[in-house]
């Protein structure tokens, strides 16, 4: 078995007597998506703060390409090659989808947001942050101001915008959250062709799409990881369908 490009040992993270995240240990593969799920409250996005240097855990280890990133900042773990999306759409919505882009070029080249004009302009930032969008399928509306873009195409500019960091791995918390029947179809197609090129550790309630789209899954219960397996052996785990499935994903 391949070494694993990602590897959580034991993290633990309290806020008061609160055990949000309780002794996590899980491993992501190169090249495969591997879901965290969970009810709400199961502490998913905080893992993923952990994981990305939001938050820095009381105890355990993250260990990135080998390398222990635990207390690397944010920034430095983006050059690293860690890239996310979030729950809740943070594009910059006067920007045009090409600036949002270009603001991740610039920021992945180390230059100084003091200098977004003239970096936005370089034919270089264009020329990455164009090929990011067409990866996701929104080259034709690069001009296009990013909030005038709809729920669906706002979630693929991020995942563009996360792309142009140059990632090995994708965190994506919640990429369908708020999307309709039509968008969820769009983006999952998306994300099933980005899954040939790209690590992905990915966040999410739509239980469709994590069936659909997922390796291997981790189920998060009160801060605890009740189980791991590919998707027949969750679907077939009687205590993940009691904690959160229910009989009716049997």
């Amino acid at each position: 078995m391949a070494e694993p490009l990602l590897r959580l040992v034991d993290l633990r993270k309290h806020y008061g007597g609160l055990a949000v995240t309780d002794g996590v240990s899980l491993d992501v593969l190169p090249g495969e998506i591997h879901a965290v799920i969970g009810p709400n409250g199961a502490g998913k996005t905080t893992l993923i703060h952990e994981i990305t240097g939001v938050v820095r855990p009381d105890a355990g280890q993250v260990v990135f390409a080998g390398r222990d990133v635990t207390r690397l900042s944010l920034p430095r773990r983006v050059r690293a090659g860690l890239a996310r999306t979030f729950q809740i759409t943070s594009v910059v919505p006067g920007f045009t989808a090409l600036a949002n882009v270009a603001l991740a070029v610039q920021a992945r080249s180390g230059s100084s947001f003091r200098f977004l004009r003239p970096a936005a302009s370089e034919a270089a930032t264009n020329t990455a942050a164009m090929d990011a969008l067409a990866e996701v399928g929104l080259a034709d509306r690069a001009e296009v101001p990013a909030g005038a873009l709809s729920h669906g195409e706002k979630r693929a500019l991020e995942l563009a915008i996360a792309l142009a960091t140059k990632p090995r791995l994708l965190l994506l918390d919640e990429p369908l959250a708020g999307a309709g029947p039509e968008e969820t179809e769009r983006l999952i197609a998306l994300l099933t062709r980005l899954k040939s090129a790209y690590t992905i550790l990915l966040v999410e309630h739509d239980m469709q799409a994590v069936f659909a789209l997922a390796d291997r899954v981790s189920v998060l219960v009160y801060g605890r990881v009740i189980a791991t397996g590919t998707v027949a052996d969750i679907r077939g785990n009687p205590e993940v369908r009691a904690a959160y499935l229910g009989e009716d994903e049997a």
